[in-house]
C-alpha cells in the first residue's frame, strides 16, 4: 500500500493527510524528507510515516520560507533550526475564504451516495450525482445550466462551492477514496467557467487586474471564477494560475502596472505576508504621480488580520465589488 493511500490511524497523520493540509503534493513531502531530512521523528509498521504536530509545524515553516524565495536547501536548514511557534493547527483545504462556522443545522440531506449537502440548492444534488457517476456529459450540462440560470457569482457561491465542499468532506472521511471524483468535478468546473465567460476585455492603462496563486499553491478554481466574473464586467485580467514563482510575480506586476493584484493561498503554510506586503509597496509611473496596486489576499491561507497595505474580501462577491470599483475609476 502506498503512503498516499494508507488509512489514518493513531500516532500521527499520514503523508497524504499532511500534504492536503499543506496544499502540496505527497511527492513533495517525501522529497523534503529524503533530500533535506524534514521527515517525521518516528515511523510505524516499518516504513510507514506518521507525522506529529511538531513534524507538520516544521514542514509549514519550510513552505513559508520557500514561498518568500529562499532556496529550498537553506529553507530546510532554517526550518530544522527554528523552534515551532505555538499556534493553532493548520486549516483543512477549502475553496473559499471561510467565515465563522454556522450553528449546527438539522440533519443534512444527501445526494444519493453519502454526500452531505445540507440546505443546498437542488442543482447541487444533480451535479453531485453526475460527479459520482463520472458522467462527463451530464456534469457539463448541469454546470452550464446553473451558470446560465443564476449567473457566475451566484452559481459559484450557491451551487458549485457547496458541491465541491461535499466531495472534499467525502474524500477526507473515507480513507482517501473518491479522489477521482474530486479531480473529475474540479476539471469540469474549470471547463464550464471558461465556456461561460466572455472574451477577455482589452487592456486599459492602469485598469488591469493580476490574478495568481502564491508559490507552492496550485488551487486555481476560485481565481478562475474571479477572472470570469471580471471579464463579464469588462475588466482586463491577466491570469497567471498556480504556483507563480516570486521573481515572476514581481516581474509581471512591474511590466503591467495593474490596478490590483489578487493572491490566492489555500494553506497558511504558503500564505507569505512579506510577499503580499512587498507587492503592495511596489510603485511605478512618473515622479509626482506614482501608483501602487491594491493587493487582495484571497483564500483560507490568509486567515487572521490582513497584512499591512492589503485587503481581504470575504468571498467572491466582495472581491468582484472591490475590483470593479477600483478598475472603473
Amino acid at each position: 500500500m502506498s503512503e498516499s493511500t494508507e488509512p489514518a490511524g493513531p500516532g500521527g497523520l499520514t503523508t497524504g493527510e499532511v500534504a492536503r493540509r499543506l496544499g502540496v503534493a505527497p511527492t513533495t513531502v517525501r522529497t523534503w524528507d529524503q533530500r533535506y531530512g524534514l521527515g517525521p521523528d518516528r515511523h510505524t509498521g516499518g516504513r510507514h510515516r506518521r507525522w506529529t504536530p511538531a513534524d507538520v509545524a516544521r514542514l509549514e515553516r519550510m513552505c513559508a520560507l520557500t514561498a518568500t524565495g529562499i532556496p529550498p536547501a537553506e529553507a530546510a536548514r532554517l526550518a530544522r533550526e527554528t523552534p515551532a511557534p505555538a499556534s493553532a493547527p493548520a486549516a483543512p483545504p477549502s475553496v473559499l475564504p471561510r467565515r465563522a462556522p454556522a450553528p449546527q443545522a438539522a440533519p443534512a440531506s444527501r445526494a444519493g451516495s453519502g454526500l452531505r449537502l445540507g440546505d443546498a440548492r437542488q442543482e447541487c444534488k444533480g451535479i453531485a450525482r453526475a460527479a459520482l457517476r463520472l458522467d462527463a456529459a451530464a456534469l457539463d450540462r448541469l454546470l452550464l445550466d446553473a451558470i446560465r440560470e443564476h449567473g457566475l457569482v451566484a452559481a459559484w457561491t450557491e451551487v458549485i462551492v457547496p458541491t465541491l465542499q461535499a466531495v472534499g468532506r467525502k474524500w477526507e472521511s473515507s480513507g482517501e477514496r473518491y479522489v477521482e471524483v474530486e479531480h473529475f468535478l474540479s476539471w469540469h468546473v474549470s471547463g464550464a467557467l471558461r465556456r461561460a465567460a466572455p472574451d477577455t476585455a482589452p487592456d486599459r492603462s492602469g485598469a488591469s487586474v493580476v490574478l495568481a496563486c502564491v508559490p507552492g499553491d496550485n488551487h486555481t478554481l476560485a481565481l478562475e471564477v474571479l477572472s470570469a466574473a471580471l471579464a463579464e464586467r469588462g475588466i482586463p485580467v491577466r491570469m497567471f494560475g498556480g504556483a507563480l514563482p516570486v521573481e515572476s510575480l514581481i516581474a509581471a506586476v512591474r511590466r503591467t502596472g495593474p490596478a490590483a493584484v489578487a493572491l490566492w493561498a489555500q494553506s497558511r503554510a504558503t500564505a507569505s505576508r512579506p510577499l503580499a506586503q512587498h507587492v503592495a509597496a511596489m510603485e511605478w509611473g512618473v515622479r509626482g504621480a506614482r501608483r501602487s496596486p491594491l493587493v487582495l489576499t484571497l483564500g483560507p491561507g490568509w486567515s487572521g488580520r490582513p497584512a499591512p497595505g492589503t485587503a481581504r474580501p470575504h468571498g467572491l462577491a466582495d472581491a468582484v465589488q472591490a475590483l470593479e470599483g477600483l478598475a472603473t475609476r
